[in-house]
């Protein structure tokens, strides 16, 4: 009777651990799909579904909040004003790696039409898939360790699984890497520069987000059409959600980190 006791209330714990946990997680969707609602993920993102589009269908809204609801952190922090300008320098980032602009206008309206780098030809088969374009066998490494997938030996899995290229995008907006801040505490404008980023000239803003996802080869260059690309997603969304964007939006004189 004793043993059968003890695992009644182990169970019981479990259970009840099992329950916050998904209690947490529905929450943070809950508080992500308030700000992004149905509504406004088709007024940001209006031509993901064109048939132009390589990506179309994929994208889909339900497996954005599920993927969300794994990240309690993400786009539910701080102020009403943070969290929306979280999400906005989320979705102008990912929309300018996964735009189709080039295939046919408006400009900044055309995000998340891409699920995969065009020439395949970017450290394959490692190239770059989702909304961020994960791109490297290191980076499919530890996103993967960190979602508890197998990436390296399937990483097509960012292409075809669409909460799992959403998990990564989110993977690598909340996580630090070397000297790099996470661009979740840029964007909360938790990040401190160090002497050394003071030195190499970034500041908080929404460029040393860019700088983060590709500085190597956007940043320290004088302006270029790539952060005018991101800056104008990041922009209209910041519109469209009601918030401002906030001063420093670009990286055209900041060193890149690896510098």
């Amino acid at each position: 009777e004793l043993v059968s006791m003890v695992r009644s209330v182990a169970l019981a714990v479990c259970a009840a651990a099992l329950l916050l946990a998904m209690a947490a997680g529905g929450a943070a969707a809950q508080g992500v799909g308030s700000v992004i609602t149905r509504a406004v993920y088709e007024t940001m993102l209006p031509n993901r579904d064109n048939s132009i589009c390589p990506a179309k269908g994929f994208y889909t809204y339900d497996a954005f909040i599920a993927a969300a609801g794994t990240f309690p952190g993400f786009g539910t922090t701080g102020s009403a004003d943070d969290v929306k300008r979280e999400l906005a320098a989320f979705f102008g980032q990912t929309s300018h790696e996964t735009t189709g602009t080039s295939i046919r206008g408006p400009q900044f309206q055309w995000g998340y039409c891409f699920k995969e780098e065009k020439t395949m030809a970017t450290s394959p088969p490692y190239y770059g898939r989702g909304p961020i374009q994960l791109t490297g066998q290191s980076n499919y490494d530890l996103a993967g360790k960190a979602l508890k997938l197998d990436l390296v030996s399937n990483p097509n899995l960012v292409s075809t699984d669409a909460e799992v290229s959403f998990r990564t995008a989110m993977w690598f907006w909340m996580t630090a890497q070397g000297n790099k801040p996470s661009c979740h505490d840029v964007a909360l404008r938790r990040w401190t520069p160090t002497a050394a980023d003071t030195a190499a000239g970034r500041v908080p803003g929404y460029g040393v987000i860019t700088n983060i996802i590709n500085g190597g080869r956007e940043c320290g260059k004088g302006m270029n059409p790539e952060n005018v690309d991101r800056i104008g997603y990041y922009t209209r969304y910041c519109g469209i959600l009601g918030t401002a964007t906030g001063d420093n939006l670009d990286c055209y004189t900041q060193q890149n980190f690896a510098t």
